[in-house]
């Protein structure tokens, strides 16, 4: 199991990291708002003091605008990206894709891949793999354009690198009635980098900050964790939850929590 640092939101980088170590566990996923003001060797010798694998770095992404500035800009922040993510030490930064109101989805798509081929020497230089994460419809006009599994697939498989693959979150693919066969493929195109879990509440009170616990809502997280196994991955299975409910909470007591839903209803 790993958790991101977004999760525990209240804890900055080194309480997530001893106190995900002291409750056994041995994964985290590094949001980039906890580095800001870190030095970047500082929070390397405390992830190697509590021997704490960095699984990914999230996020990159953010490639389309209408305005070439703001493009540029994107291409900047995610060659920072890398470069933060090899000081850490993680092997994969996820890739929030980004979308512009402004302009349709097919023309923030081709932004999309022209900003990953533009940082992509980079990061195959670095050693840092790309993972394209493909988010709920509901986010199509402002934060992914990106919206299924399969228009991932298809863009990793355009794009033909080793160093590309995709993100499988359950909170935003759990309803695509195509995601087993399209799972399926991730495996047999061996771009399957990470996975992603949570709960999906019913009802839901706000598209962001909602998320459940696994077991709190209606997603059949088992099933589709037995796809993503099926396919051949085997890396770390990701909890990442966004909850102002939880958030508000003790967050010692919402880590045994987290441990005993994974346990139990992962």
């Amino acid at each position: 199991m790993c958790i991101h640092t977004q999760t525990t939101k209240p804890w900055g980088i080194e309480a997530c990291v001893k106190n995900y170590a002291e409750a056994g566990i041995r994964g985290i996923t590094i949001w980039r708002n906890v580095l800001e003001g870190k030095k970047l060797p500082q929070v390397k010798t405390v992830l190697d003091d509590y021997h704490m694998n960095v699984v990914s770095l999230c996020r990159g992404g953010f490639f389309p605008s209408v305005n070439g500035l703001k493009r540029e800009f994107a291409i900047d922040d995610n060659l920072w990206a890398i470069d933060q993510a090899a000081a850490l030490g993680a092997p994969l930064i996820v890739l929030v894709c980004g979308s512009d109101g402004n302009q349709s989805l097919e023309k923030s798509r081709d932004q999309i891949a022209a900003g990953i081929s533009r940082i992509l020497p980079a990061a195959q230089s670095a050693g840092i793999k790309l993972a394209i994460e493909p988010l709920h419809p509901m986010y199509a006009g402002n934060r992914s354009a990106i919206n299924t599994l399969k228009q991932a697939n298809d863009m990793a498989t355009m794009i033909n690198s080793d160093w590309v693959g995709v993100a499988v979150d359950v909170y935003h693919l759990w309803w695509d009635e195509t995601l087993k066969s399209e799972i399926e493929r991730c495996g047999a195109q061996n771009h399957l980098f990470a996975f992603h879990v949570c709960d999906w509440n019913v009802p839901t009170t706000h598209f962001l900050n909602d998320r459940g616990l696994m077991g709190d809502g209606c997603i059949n997280i088992r099933q589709i964790r037995s796809w993503v196994e099926e396919a051949g991955f085997k890396g770390f299975n990701e909890v990442e939850i966004f909850s102002d409910k939880y958030w508000a909470t003790d967050q010692h007591a919402y880590v045994k929590k987290i441990i005993e839903a994974y346990l139990t209803k992962t």
